[in-house]
């Protein structure tokens, strides 16, 4: 009876020690500290943001390197579409700042959709006006903060991006043309080719479309997306464009994507292709459904590793498990604890 009573205070010691944080050997016991924002923003010197201290970007043979040349990697956010209400209330200098500030992202990918509602090739011209003005707001907001920023040419029903080249065309000659004094701008050319698009007719495309930018702009980043929904990046690697500054895009969402398009991108790693992760979350690909976050850390890991940037999909309050924000959040910014999704709480450790 006294060997069971020594062993019942053994272990109430035991776990009084445990609730203290320590363990029996005295080592602290190492717990992940919980995501904390207060939505509060605060006064950066701009030499110490990301654009003040690495400035205009280049490519240097597989890495997107600084101004002094070195590697450096962007982590980044994307907007949902900017051409609904669950995307456009979000682009604003606050949120950004506040991105900036309490999240550790110093890169905001602005998503325009060509088609489905509202879409810029499908909608009228009061609203591509409005769609501009959107992503104007994002490039001065991004500027004045020092941080990079996306402009996403985001296809997705339209499938090839010869469906709306045209458009394309005529829309990058704009904003390069506005915006070539803006190192701080990446342009996205197309988002996820798809419907059996292959890279031989993705190549034509964006040769033409990376003529129209090279007119205003000979050194911005290019971000091409890649067959079947930006995942075929082996394929580009056997064949990629001529030219400088051109990146080219993987997306992944980790319950969907795992080990064999993981595989995919080394491939394409071991072939020197400059790679951007332009979008991704711990869902499934269908931007619902549930999170394989032990995928999303393996992910995270790769890409860390090999120093490839990053955007996660999205700044929304949106009913889907991407969403980063809650369904029951108002806020458009000052984001706190209480408004983000697991999704959202997940991603901020990760960036912190």
């Amino acid at each position: 009876m006294k060997r069971l009573a020594r062993r019942g205070i053994c272990f109430l010691l035991a776990l009084v020690l445990i609730l203290a944080g320590i363990t029996l050997d005295g080592r602290a016991i190492r717990v992940s500290a919980a995501v904390k924002l207060t939505g509060r923003t605060r006064s950066v010197a701009y030499s110490q943001t990301a654009y003040g201290k690495h400035g205009k970007l280049k490519v240097k043979g597989s890495k997107l390197v600084d101004k002094n040349g070195k590697a450096i990697q962007l982590k980044g956010i994307s907007s949902h579409g900017i051409n609904w209400d669950v995307g456009e209330p979000y682009v604003n200098a606050k949120a950004l700042q506040n991105l900036r500030d309490e999240w550790g992202v110093n890169c905001f990918r602005v998503a325009m959709y060509t088609e489905d509602y509202n879409g810029y090739c499908v909608t009228d011209a009061a609203s591509r006006k409005k769609l501009l003005k959107t992503i104007d707001t994002a490039v001065k907001a991004g500027k004045k903060l020092g941080m990079y920023v996306i402009i996403d040419w985001h296809i997705l029903n339209d499938g090839s991006p010869k469906t709306h080249q045209k458009e394309a065309k005529a829309f990058f000659k704009k904003v390069a043309k506005k915006y070539k004094k803006y190192g701080n701008v990446l342009y996205e050319i197309c988002n996820e080719p798809n419907g059996g698009t292959d890279w031989k007719t993705i190549k034509s495309y964006a040769k033409t479309v990376i003529k129209e930018i090279r007119k205003y702009n000979k050194n911005a980043i290019i971000i091409v997306g890649t067959p079947t929904w930006s995942q075929d990046v082996d394929v580009a690697a056997m064949s990629p464009l001529k030219g400088k500054n051109i990146m080219y895009a993987f997306h992944f969402y980790a319950a969907t994507h795992g080990d064999y398009l993981r595989e995919k991108v080394k491939t394409a790693i071991a072939k020197g292709l400059p790679l951007f992760c332009s979008e991704f979350s711990a869902c499934d690909s269908s931007g619902n459904g549930s999170y394989d976050f032990q995928s999303a850390k393996q992910w995270m890991k790769l890409m860390n590793q090999n120093k490839i940037s990053y955007c996660c999909w999205s700044l929304s309050n949106k009913q889907e498990s991407a969403s980063l924000l809650k369904p029951g959040c108002k806020r458009t910014s000052g984001f706190r604890t209480a408004d983000l999704s697991r999704m959202g709480k997940w991603l901020v450790k990760q960036y912190k």
